[in-house]
């Protein structure tokens, strides 16, 4: 029996560093956008270049088994070395392996650093889009909880046919589209939806999915769409959380920001921890905050992540609190 079995794409992430990119702002009646510019026509020299394995589904099936957890990963992988890295590096993490083998290449992401030590991401989705949902071992899949990333194409269809296991099986599911399947729109996702227990976007995301509102807002209505319990991260601003009872709110501390790669699937993971260890929301959003500043204060989605031993000191150490408020 797993705790958890996540679902979601598998990627090999190179990171490439260099001096000469310019960060550009622009703005326009929607807002201030930052983009990233490099000299056209130049040859421009790389001072340091990375390779590690990425991707939601991976990201978060090493977050949970660092955390104590029996952790599965169901997703699609190709043929040739990248597969094979991916594949190395999740049986080292004690990650089991359910996932479905194509022909087709394994998914690859460039991942280009600012001045603002932000990130700017060119990703190749490759086989991941391609998961068929009678590629997945149905009768291994014996757990507590799904983790579903965000995916598409085939693999969409397939997340949608393995929330109805879920809920026949009763198995939970923490859901985490990403802003690409927020803004089809709640009806594209209502099956999934329906069947949520936890709900984790980001600010956008949830304003793509529900309209624009105030937190509170979207809060009520991404519930009404059927998850238990609600989550909203922005950022190095406030994360909010609303369960049957309460409204949590939470500062992540001041960090020093070195990459953000994989910061909001180091807190979603960890906020799944925390409900499963203790079925606690404050002490998951502590768990969350805990794991994504260490993420974003070193290079790459999984370096750092913590054990759950470093993550409650890291908590101490942080003083993190959160408050909270009954909701009508």
């Amino acid at each position: 029996m797993y705790d958890v079995i996540t679902v979601g794409s598998a990627t090999v992430d190179v990171f490439a560093r260099t001096k000469f990119s310019e960060l550009i702002k622009i703005i326009d009646p929607k807002g201030e956008t930052d983009l990233l510019a490099f000299p056209s026509g130049s040859k421009i020299l790389i001072e340091e270049l990375d390779f590690t394995t990425g991707g939601g589904g991976t990201n978060t099936a090493v977050a949970l088994s660092r955390l104590g957890h029996r952790a599965a990963f169901i997703g699609k992988l190709g043929k040739g070395t990248n597969s094979d890295f991916i594949h190395k590096e999740l049986v080292k993490e004690k990650v089991a392996l359910l996932c479905a083998h194509g022909s087709g290449n394994a998914g690859y992401s460039m991942i280009l650093d600012n001045l603002e030590h932000d990130r700017t991401i060119l990703t190749y989705k490759g086989i991941n889009d391609q998961l068929q949902y009678r590629e997945i071992p149905l009768k291994k899949l014996k757990t507590k909880w799904f983790y579903f990333c965000s995916m598409m194409g085939d693999s969409f269809n397939t997340l949608e046919k393995l929330a109805g296991f879920a809920e026949e099986h009763k198995i939970k599911i923490l859901f985490n589209p990403s802003s690409y399947l927020a803004e089809k729109g709640r009806l594209h996702l209502k099956h999934i939806l329906s069947s949520t227990e936890i709900l984790v976007l980001n600010k956008e995301e949830a304003g793509l999915l529900v309209g624009k509102e105030p937190i509170e807002g979207l809060l009520f209505k991404l519930r009404a769409l059927g998850p238990k319990i609600a989550v909203i991260t922005d950022g190095r601003n406030e994360i909010y959380a609303m369960d049957g009872r309460f409204i949590y709110w939470a500062k992540p501390p001041a960090a020093k920001v070195v990459d953000t790669t994989g910061a909001g699937d180091a807190f979603a993971s960890s906020f799944l921890s925390g409900i499963i260890k203790k079925d606690d929301v404050e002490f998951a959003m502590k768990l969350g905050i805990a794991n994504s500043i260490s993420v974003v204060t070193h290079h790459g989605a999984k370096n750092i992540l913590l054990t759950l031993r470093e993550a409650t000191k890291s908590i101490k150490k942080l003083k993190i609190r959160v408050h909270r408020k009954k909701h009508d």
